[in-house]
């Protein structure tokens, strides 16, 4: 019995001795390898969110897979409890390794000559994914024990399990829960059915062989036998697992979400190396305004695009940016910003205009102003229908959009005057090449962009004060200033002619102040406007610049601003209430005699009471700039130039050089013109010039 004993007892000791000397092996090797290297875990995809943290577009990571941060509060509850049950029952206790799995796999191994099933534990699988090796000999599998004990001591069993869903291969390029539930299923895995957790358990098994893109069938199967196994541990109910049988695989994977694509580019662009960027975008109304581009471009032709800028003007917030009608629609060029295009305003700076005479107290909207055929120099407006109306008011002039009447009042304030209080208000007018602005700069003769207007528009909404825009979702509500664009009550004065232009067809009026251009050549057209929440600009065009017949701000862009207005909320916002200081006229009662009747720049010496002039500048009559001459008609007679106004005497001079004519004459008598283009002159007694360019021919 002794004997017996002390053999136990010798047995034993050995055995504990071998023990503690495989303790101390795996204890060694664990430190021999040391840490496990996070390098790849690292390598995530960029991602872009909306304000809500909604995700609006994903990139791929640097080695061109789909890997979105994801931790497991990102995940339905559901397919944590699924993928425990069928990976890794014991994962919460085990420190890497799971040595009952051991057991019993080695045993079975033994039993049926090969491997039936297998001891990989979560923390297993993911130190195989950080070292990208799969090795299945003996060896192979005792370094991927150490590597997971080594992994549990660097790692807290939370940080290991986050590891896992965002490296758990899926098919193709597809890795991570996240990545492979907006693949398959084009949603986020924060909710998921039974089916569609217990697919993303079973993927992970064998990804390529159970794609459901490629495999469907294969990978149903062994959806089916995750949903068994959940049903038979108790994680779901038999009404769960038959409601999951019937659920279908999907067959296709999807595309990953690219909403406010253009936006997501740039800010990903200004910093690249940060993974998660967060926009003032609201997703939804994103979604819905990019839907309401591409709709209107597909109706009013092939190759047009279309842009939406809209903003939340008390906190200059941009609730939705569309750059095109479509990211990926070639036929349109989409992949062109035109949100960030420069492109010619057309009549969408008239309000600014106007609203800059109410401040200086030069105009009224009720003042008289003559829409009536003018010169400026060589500079000859003409209105968008080629007619003239007369004597209107200032609030009919800019109602009716005329031309000659805002260059007019450009013409009074000097030019100078629009573009510096765009640049201060923290705009970006651009001219071409050393250009000074001109007065065709009322009629859209600079560049600005459609986020340009949007912003000033934003100002004359918020009572002329200016505020920048904001894209990234980093505000506490407070909104960033800008230059001031027009006092309140100027700002209250265009406003309110605004919103009594006539909407399109259904819409209803007063609701919305708002303005339309059209660039030269019907090449852009413009429609901006705002209630007492949101600022809107719509642009419609080709992104080439090409010239489209019959395009035009009210018939082409108004319809789409309106609706726009619709998609972002049902309920509009009245505009801001009257100021102090705002000239108002009860019944009956007239304007200062200053305001009555606007004064142009060359009515300073005008007789005080009739208002005739009696020193209007100089200008050439006839012919007009650029008119084509018959050169048959004027050989006998010579080429007759005449001019109005001026004091006498004048010179005139042809291409540059002086013509003698009668010092009390306003008519000149060019004998013999020959053919070709004339340069024509006159300058009167005061200095002032006027002068044309004809083609004889």
């Amino acid at each position: 019995m002794r004997a017996r004993l002390a053999k136990w007892r010798t047995t034993a000791a050995t055995f504990m001795a071998a023990a503690v000397l495989a303790c101390g092996g795996i204890w060694a090797g664990v430190i021999w390898h040391g840490p496990l290297s996070l390098v790849r875990a690292s390598q995530l995809s960029t991602i872009v969110l909306d304000r809500d943290g909604e995700l609006l577009r994903a990139y791929t990571a640097v080695d061109g897979r789909w890997r979105l941060p994801m931790t497991a509060a990102d995940v339905d509850p559901l397919y944590l409890k699924m993928l425990l049950a069928f990976e890794d029952r014991r994962y919460q206790w085990h420190s890497g390794v799971d040595p009952i799995a051991v057991a019993r796999a080695g045993a079975q191994a033994l039993r049926y000559r090969r491997l039936v099933s297998g001891s990989s534990t979560l923390t297993m699988q993911v130190a195989r994914l950080l070292d990208g090796l799969h090795e299945k000999t003996a060896a192979g599998k005792g370094r991927q024990m150490l590597r997971a004990l080594a992994l549990e001591r660097q790692l807290s069993k939370t940080a290991i399990l986050d590891l896992y869903l965002r490296l758990a291969p899926f098919g193709g390029n597809v890795e991570g829960v996240r990545a492979a539930s907006l693949a398959y299923f084009s949603k986020e895995p924060k909710r998921l059915s039974a089916g569609e957790a217990a697919l993303l358990v079973a993927i992970p098994q064998s990804p390529e062989a159970r794609r459901p893109d490629r495999a469907s069938p294969a990978a149903q199967r062994a959806r089916d036998r995750v949903l068994a196994l959940a049903f038979a541990r108790g994680v779901i109910s038999r009404a769960d697992l038959e409601t999951a049988l019937r659920e279908t695989v999907p067959r296709v994977r999807r595309e990953f979400p690219r909403f406010a694509a253009h936006l997501a580019d740039a800010e990903v662009a200004l910093a690249p190396d940060q993974t998660v960027h967060r926009l003032a975008i609201d997703g939804q109304v994103q979604r819905r305004l990019e839907a309401a581009a591409r709709e209107h471009a597909q109706h009013l032709g092939q190759g047009l695009s279309a842009a939406i800028v809209a903003v939340e003007h008390l906190s200059g917030r941009v609730v939705a940016y569309v750059g095109s009608s479509g990211y990926l629609d070639e036929t349109r060029a989409g992949a062109v910003d035109m949100a960030r295009a420069v492109r010619s305003p057309g009549s969408t700076l008239k309000p600014l205009i106007y609203g800059l005479a109410f401040e200086v107290g030069i105009a009224h909207p009720n003042t008289l102003i003559e829409d009536r055929l003018q010169r400026f120099g060589t500079y000859v407006p003409k209105n968008f229908d080629h007619d003239w109306h007369g004597t209107v008011t200032i609030r009919e002039a800019l109602a009716q959009s005329l031309n000659i009447p805002a260059v007019a009042v450009l013409d009074r304030l000097g030019p100078q005057r629009l573009f510096g209080r765009l640049q201060q208000a923290g705009l970006y007018p651009t001219l071409p090449g050393e250009a000074e602005p001109s007065l065709a700069i009322a009629l859209g003769g600079l560049g600005l962009r459609l986020v340009d207007l949007a912003q000033l528009y934003a100002g004359i909404a918020r009572g002329g004060e200016g505020v920048a825009l904001g894209w990234r979702d980093d505000r506490d509500g407070s909104s960033a200033t800008a230059g001031r664009v027009l006092n309140a009550a100027a700002a209250w004065q265009v406003a309110d002619i605004l919103k009594q232009a006539p909407p399109p067809a259904l819409a209803k009026p007063g609701q919305i102040a708002f303005k339309t251009g059209t660039s030269y050549g019907y090449r852009d057209a413009w429609s901006v406007g705002f209630d007492g929440r949101h600022t809107i600009a719509v642009w419609v065009g080709r992104a080439d610049g090409a010239a489209v017949s019959g395009l035009n701000g009210r018939q082409s862009a108004a319809p789409l601003l309106f609706d726009a207005f619709h998609r972002v909320s049902e309920k509009r916002v009245a505009l801001l209430a009257k100021p102090s200081g705002v000239l108002s006229l009860h019944a009956g009662q007239a304007l200062p005699p200053p305001l009555q009747r606007f004064k142009g720049r060359g009515d300073e010496t005008h007789m005080a009471d009739s208002g005739v002039f009696r020193d209007p500048p100089v200008a050439i009559a006839f012919p007009p700039d650029h008119a084509e001459i018959d050169g048959e008609t004027v050989r006998s007679d010579g080429l007759i130039v005449k001019a109005s106004g001026g004091l006498l005497p004048l010179t005139w001079l042809v291409n540059g050089a002086p013509i003698l004519a009668a010092s009390d004459t306003r008519q000149l008598t060019i004998a013999d013109p020959g053919f070709g283009f004339l340069r024509v002159t006159v300058i009167d007694a005061k200095g002032r010039v006027d002068r044309v360019t004809v083609r004889v021919k």
